[in-house]
């Protein structure tokens, strides 16, 4: 930090825009909000500082957009979401509001840099991976469009956890992200929703004869809203992200603690609170399974209070609840609204049946984000039944009407009845949820082409059989405002300044630069660009890891949540096979392999990998034949941020899953988008990406999702493939063999045994075809001006893959609902 000057700032409009009223909003806040003067605010004190200045300058905008909603009685969307990956708050806050270079010259007048204090902020611990950042995507997109909409989810006290390396092992610990507090929340208190588990369900006769259900003796556990603000890019739109946090309906037991026993007084409002203490528990125990339903329904019970205590208040029909309310499901967490707002409809506010049910399917929409059945949520009947007693007899109602339309319409089919029931009677009898929010909704969604085509065909054939009409596509997209304008802001500079500023807002506009991929200054400065991002990144690498690569070499990247069927193995066979051509004296061009993500605690698998990419590194990184060819590179802890660290620098962007097992992806969208061009499989939103940009600006390998059943169906030999090819025998067997790992020569042997008996993702099957599509980059990349021209051509075609177009046709084809301009209803109002 520089050496702070003295605050002798003139008296300005402290909601002003202007240099100077910034100046003051942050004096006043230093003083007011922090307590602390320029003697002894620490960088912390001044990132809060800073933040709740520009806070206050979405409070006015946040407001009116709020009454505007009210005022022209909008139609709202709620996006029910277990995760909201946002990131850091500031900077984004600061571009979307235009207020980057105010901001940046306030700070300079006091004394102090943008830069190091966007550093000091932490990531939001609200989620994972890929469906979070998605959540966070589209929340920006409906504020960027005007969309009535709000997002839902839960404060988690600890978010996904740090990853750290502990000799190649991946280590877990917990990431406290709220410990010196948000300011960028609201505390709520008077927002408080009791929400009921366990008890039993009484029921009784009513005076006009109907059956009645009471739900008693439940545990009631407090809902407590905290409100944060969502602003849209240009314009006066700030959405809301509303999280809940769980609250003891009681401190504590005052008579337990005046008699001494302090441990148990405090004991029930410790356990209530567990609910929002931490983003995804581990479910391996009974506890822990106990813990993550209680989750699911806590924010939805919330959350659906919430949205009828705010419907009501301007109407008095639920019939209407249709037409002013849309509820999106973003996968099967949320699922449990369904029954929850039968629930409340039927038991709260004495709706017949029938009206309930129509109300309830025209509400809600669901999206999966799954192909693989296995990872398709269910619960144990007898788990639902103890915990939310009255949801199961409402499920089992949904099931026993949905199973006599299917009977209806399929006589004498009984296979089509069991496959079709919300309740799987072959597996312990459990809930299939995706089930349940196919039947309680009206419109299902896909997130990519392939994705949604796929969905027909397989898990949900016999739904499309059913009704046609109710699956779409909604093909995934991210905000080019946080994945572009904020992560790459060499290329965001050049872009502007040769097309133009209009991208932002329409990414169509980078077809701009389709005349430029052939223009030789331009693609000079575009290789300039990437070339500094790719020194940015070797800088990080060089702090975090210790060793150096080389900003020229190119940069291949796989970044995302370690899994095995996103094939980081078979990346890394490629990387052995690489080691050993170098050492055998081929001539290849010099590349830094970059890997991120972090594997699922209890995923041993997932983690056995993770080991062996840096047993790989210890051996590939410190042998003399590859120096200078070749590095390998694992930056721990793979979040937002690092994703805007790495993305911006990457040359070749892996998205290698096996094909058909990949819903979409989104960071094949972000790397293409920064120019790094695809190797990949025609799997997930990549068959969109090759039709977009062209097949000839794009990598392609591997089976196709025919190709692949077609060999499950005949019988698939994977020790045929691995004999069939010299150079994979070889890469399995130093594996196998203990040649990365000297001391315990037998830890990698699950990993290749698994291969060479099983190999349930296809990695030997692609192997032959992936090497040699990776000589084909490795051809291209010598040749600077044609990767440049692809890579550019790549950048101007990534129009369609931008969350404002996804939310656009989300409003039009899913929810229908219209944009509300708050500043021309404002003016109405006004006149």
């Amino acid at each position: 930090m520089n050496s702070k000057k003295p605050l002798n700032i003139p008296s300005h409009d402290p909601s002003g825009f202007d240099v100077e009223a910034l100046k003051r909003a942050i004096a006043n806040r230093l003083t007011y909000s922090v307590g602390k003067d320029i003697h002894t605010a620490t960088d912390r004190d001044w990132l809060h500082t800073l933040c709740y200045a520009v806070r206050d300058r979405l409070i006015e905008r946040w407001m009116e957009t709020q009454r505007s909603y009210y005022h022209s009685d909008a139609k709202r969307v709620y996006y029910l979401s277990l995760e909201f990956l946002i990131g850091r708050t500031l900077y984004n806050a600061l571009l979307n509001m235009e207020l980057d270079d105010t901001a940046r010259k306030a700070l300079s007048d006091i004394g102090l840099d943008l830069e190091a204090l966007r550093e000091q902020e932490f990531e939001a611990g609200l989620g994972n991976g890929g469906l979070g950042r998605l959540a966070a995507c589209f929340l920006d997109a409906m504020a960027t469009l005007g969309i009535p909409g709000m997002g839902y989810g839960i404060r988690y006290e600890y978010g996904m956890f740090h990853q750290d390396i502990e000799n190649g092992q991946q280590t877990e610990i917990s990431d406290p992200w709220l410990r010196f507090g948000n300011p960028w929340e609201f505390p709520r208190p008077e927002v408080l929703y009791p929400v009921q588990f366990n008890g039993q369900v009484t029921r009784f006769r009513d005076a006009q004869g109907n059956t009645q259900h009471h739900w008693v003796d439940t545990e009631v556990i407090n809902a407590m809203a905290y409100d944060m603000p969502v602003p849209g890019y240009g314009n006066n739109t700030v959405n809301n992200l509303r999280l809940w946090s769980a609250k003891a309906t009681r401190d504590f037991d005052l008579r337990l603690f005046n008699s001494g026993n302090y441990i148990h007084a405090v004991d029930e409002k410790t356990a209530s609170e567990k609910l929002s203490k931490v983003l995804y528990p581990d479910d391996s125990t009974d506890s822990g399974r106990v813990l993550r339903l209680k989750q699911e329904y806590f924010f939805v019970s919330a959350s659906l209070q919430d949205i009828l205590y705010r419907f009501k208040k301007t109407h008095d029909n639920f019939a209407a609840l249709p037409d002013k309310v849309a509820i999106q499901l973003n996968d099967t967490h949320p699922a449990i609204a369904i029954p929850e707002l039968m629930r409340l409809l039927v038991d709260t506010h004495q709706l017949s049946w029938r009206e309930a049910w129509d109300i309830t399917t025209r509400t809600f929409s669901y999206t999966n984000h799954t192909l693989m059945p296995e990872a398709l949520e269910t619960w144990p009947v007898n788990l639902i039944g103890l915990v939310l007693p009255r949801h199961l007899e409402i499920i089992e109602e949904i099931n026993h009407h949905f199973l006599i339309e299917v009977r209806r319409r399929f006589p004498g089919d009984e296979a089509i009845v069991s496959r079709l029931s919300l309740i799987d009677e072959s597996n312990g009898r459990r809930v299939r949820m995706a089930h349940l929010a196919v039947v309680g909704s009206h419109h299902v969604n896909g997130v990519s082409a392939l994705h949604s085509q796929l969905m027909r065909e397989s898990i949900f054939s016999d739904f499309h059989r059913m009704d046609p009409d109710k699956i779409l596509n909604m093909t995934n997209g991210i905000t080019p405002r946080r994945w572009l304008n904020q992560a790459n802001p060499r290329l965001s500079k050049l872009i502007t300044q040769t097309i133009g500023n209009g991208w932002l807002k329409n990414l169509d506009e980078l077809k701009k630069l389709i005349p430029y991929a052939d223009d030789p200054a331009f693609q000079s400065d575009f290789l300039k660009v990437k070339t500094a991002n790719k020194a940015d990144l070797a800088k990080l690498i060089q702090s975090k890891l210790g060793f150096q690569v080389d900003p020229n070499s190119l940069f291949d990247v796989q970044v995302k949540r370690i899994h095995e069927y996103k094939r980081q193995l078979l990346n890394l066979l490629h990387v052995i096979t690489r080691y050993n051509r170098i050492r055998a004296g081929h001539d290849l061009a010099p590349r830094t392999v970059v890997f991120a993500g972090k594997a699922a605690p209890g995923y041993a698998r997932a983690k056995l990998i993770i080991r062996l990419i840096h047993s790989v590194a210890e051996v590939v990184n410190n042998d003399p034949a590859t120096r200078g060819l070749l590095k390998v590179a694992f930056i721990p802890n793979y979040n937002v941020t690092t994703a805007g660290d790495i993305i911006p620098a990457a040359d070749l962007s892996e998205q290698i899953s096996t094909a058909g097992t990949e819903a979409s992806g989104t960071g094949n969208m972000k790397l293409a988008l920064n120019g790094a061009l695809t190797i990949g499989t025609l799997d997930g939103a990549n068959v969109e990406i090759r039709d977009e940009v062209g097949a000839e600006n794009i990598f392609l390998f591997g089976l196709t999702c025919e190709e692949v059943k077609a060999l499950e169906h005949t019988g698939y030999n994977p020790a045929a493939h691995g004999h069939a090819n010299a150079e994979l025998t070889q890469a399995l067997d130093m594996i196998g063999q203990g040649y990365f790992s000297p001391e315990t020569p037998d830890l990698y042997r699950p990993l290749t045994d698994s291969l060479w008996q099983h190999d349930p993702y296809l990695l030997m099957a692609d192997y032959t075809d992936y090497i040699a599509c990776q000589e084909r980059v490795d051809a291209l990349f010598s040749d600077p001006a044609a990767w440049a021209k692809r890579a550019i051509l790549n950048v101007a075609n990534m129009g369609q893959f931008s969350a404002d177009r996804t939310i656009a046709e989300y409003a039009e084809h899913i929810w229908n609902v219209q944009p509300v301009n708050s500043c021309l209803l404002k003016q109405k109002r006004a006149a």
